[in-house]
């Protein structure tokens, strides 16, 4: 991720809540972790898939504040992004989109699909038969509707499934 993403969606989520992403002293005056190290602790999980315990040996924060931190994220994210990038295509978006299909030789098409297959790792032992391809791997596909401007129009996260041949 570039800095610059990276300390806009900063600020962004701490505008949301600064009271969470505070730097704060605890009973005995010792400092907790900064809003970049809570901040670090929700990426990293969400990137790598991680679970809070190796977030906790990463950085050294105290696992329910690593849960807190993706949790208080999440909501941040959503709330200060949301309308802007996390909204359904509207007629004037629509438009655009068909416009530069037609403009690239595609005419009628909002954008393009793509599909990309996903190892689940820790897929939980009970899910395994219905996410489990041949390799005998647990994967998961995610399906993406994006244009040239890598705004993502549509995404479906489901099992793998087989056809019947």
């Amino acid at each position: 991720m570039h800095k610059h993403v990276f300390l806009c969606i900063v600020e962004g989520v701490i505008a949301e809540d600064d009271e969470f992403f505070m730097q704060k002293s605890d009973a005995t005056g010792r400092m907790g972790p900064s809003a970049l190290q809570k901040y670090t602790s929700a990426i990293r999980m969400l990137a790598y898939g991680s679970s809070s315990d190796f977030v906790h040996v990463y950085l050294k924060i105290a696992l329910s504040t690593a849960s807190e931190c993706l949790l208080h994220f999440v909501e941040g994210v959503v709330a200060r992004f949301g309308p802007e990038y996390l909204r359904k295509a509207n007629p004037d978006d629509t438009k655009r989109l068909l416009h530069e299909g037609e403009r690239r030789g595609f005419l009628g098409m909002v954008g393009s699909i793509d599909c990309m297959h996903w190892n689940w790792k820790n897929c939980p032992r009970g899910w395994k038969g219905m996410y489990q391809e041949r390799s005998k791997t647990s994967t998961i596909i995610l399906e993406a509707v994006t244009l040239s401007d890598l705004w993502i129009w549509h995404a479906f996260l489901a099992p793998r499934v087989h056809a019947m041949i």
